[in-house]
């Protein structure tokens, strides 16, 4: 099956990505790819009470990530690959350039952020690193859910999405 969906969301494990991608997509498997949850034993079980048995998830930092991201593609489950921020799916990008896709799913407010999307709010630093990544030929929109229109970048940028 392989990696269904490589997604950027602060929340990282929640609701959304559990029930309205989760279980729609049958997913099997969660990838949460953050170098600080990656040594948390805490973190990680807090995390893993939120997915109910039938999804596995791993826990990994963006270097362990991105040597194992080929096994991630082929694994016979469907599975999500997620960051909680631009950068660390940049960083994994530039290990392994096979990245074609990316879902940006929740960037929430925070100092020096500006509203693009009702979910998504962009600090100019991100919005270049996201500019830079779709130069590289990544395909980036923003869907908060399945059920959603998919957002192409430019649109989200510029303000014509809204």
């Amino acid at each position: 099956m392989a990696v269904e969906l490589m997604r950027i969301d602060d929340r990282l494990i929640h609701g959304q990505v559990v029930v309205g991608w989760g279980q729609p997509m049958q997913i099997g498997f969660i990838v949460l790819v953050d170098d600080e949850v990656g040594v948390s034993d805490w973190e990680q079980e807090l995390y893993r009470m939120g997915v109910p048995p039938e999804m596995e998830v791993l826990f990994a930092s963006v270097d362990d990530a991105a040597q194992h991201l080929a096994d991630y593609e082929r694994d016979e489950r469907r599975g999500i690959v997620l960051t909680g921020d631009i950068a660390s799916m940049r960083r994994l990008l530039e290990s392994n350039g096979h990245i074609r896709k990316v879902n940006l799913g929740g960037l929430h407010h925070r100092a020096g952020r500006t509203q693009r999307l009702r979910y998504i709010f962009l600090a100019p630093d991100e919005e270049a690193e996201l500019r830079a990544l779709a130069a590289r030929g990544v395909d980036i929109t923003a869907q908060d859910v399945p059920s959603a229109r998919p957002l192409p970048l430019a649109a989200v940028l510029d303000g014509s999405a809204s």
